[in-house]
């Protein structure tokens, strides 16, 4: 009987103020979607980062009359920043440039009518992706190499993107997750105000603290869990629908992540939720005067 009537105090709190109700679950709401899609923008960035940090190579393109090519390939795969290195020929290069050029017809042309332009290289992966620079510089100054390239720039130039929004992200979740903790305990504070005579005849005739605390403490994590339970759930819809028509639409880059990872987070997320409903409704009852008297 003593559940069934903190629960039902609990609803019934939550019928009576419906409104304010309904602003502290959208604050939870949006503060958590943020974080939640942070989250997942975070995870593809991280995954594609790896990705592409395995796949980028910094090139040496090779000078026509160096000969020397085994020997130097030999020096670079023994630099300790260096986890690969191979060599691309003058005809490997030709048809590198025919395949990449397909859809270029004068740029093909160029190459059709001289296939020697298409100089031979050296590709080197690094080790770990900060490296390619120093890799570049060592390169420039070794003997037989005319010119060095690499996509390193751009990815690290895509890795600060990504870094930025995901301060900025946390950012505003922080502040929306301290507005949604704040409306809560505004929820909880009117739900006392509204029952104040009720909550004195209870403590008159003997009723404990946690007696009447605890339909208090419910009604904020309710409203923390049904907040918390439709961020994760737009924010799983949302990523749902932008993997079915955005999955290889963008060229080298893949937006699926791990179900585990989904799953996790979303538990947590609703954990969460129930904490921040729970902190806010503390705050309420902590400072409420019908509640420490």
């Amino acid at each position: 009987m003593r559940l069934l009537y903190v629960f039902g105090e609990a609803i019934n709190n939550i019928r009576r103020n419906g409104l304010v109700v309904l602003g502290a679950i959208l604050a939870v709401f949006v503060s958590l979607f943020l974080t939640f899609g942070t989250l997942i923008f975070g995870e593809i960035a991280r995954v594609n980062t790896l990705q592409w940090s395995n796949d980028v190579r910094v090139i040496a393109f090779l000078r026509d009359d160096f000969r020397s090519t085994e020997q130097l390939r030999a020096q670079i795969g023994a630099w300790p920043e260096v986890a690969e290195v191979f060599y691309v020929s003058k005809p490997e290069a030709y048809q590198e440039a025919l395949d990449m050029f397909a859809e270029d017809p004068a740029t093909l042309r160029v190459f059709e009518e001289n296939p020697q332009i298409a100089p031979a290289s050296l590709r080197v992966r690094p080790i770990d992706l900060d490296q390619y620079a120093l890799i570049e510089q060592r390169l420039r100054n070794s003997l037989g190499v005319e010119r060095v390239v690499s996509a390193g720039a751009a990815v690290d130039q895509i890795a600060s993107i990504r870094d930025g929004l995901q301060v900025f992200f946390w950012v505003l979740a922080g502040a929306l997750g301290v507005a949604a903790v704040a409306l809560i305990a505004n929820t909880i504070h009117m739900a006392i105000y509204a029952r104040r005579e009720e909550l004195e005849i209870m403590k008159l005739v003997g009723a404990g603290s946690w007696y009447v605390r605890t339909p208090f403490w419910l009604e904020g994590m309710i409203e923390g869990v049904i907040g918390a339970g439709l961020a994760v759930a737009v924010a799983y819809g949302l990523y749902e629908l932008a993997l079915d028509n955005l999955q290889g639409a963008i060229p080298l880059v893949d937006i699926e992540v791990s179900r585990d990872f989904l799953r996790r987070w979303s538990a947590i997320f609703l954990g969460v939720g129930l904490a921040v409903g729970f902190f806010g409704s503390s705050i309420s009852l902590a400072v409420h005067r019908y509640i420490r008297k």
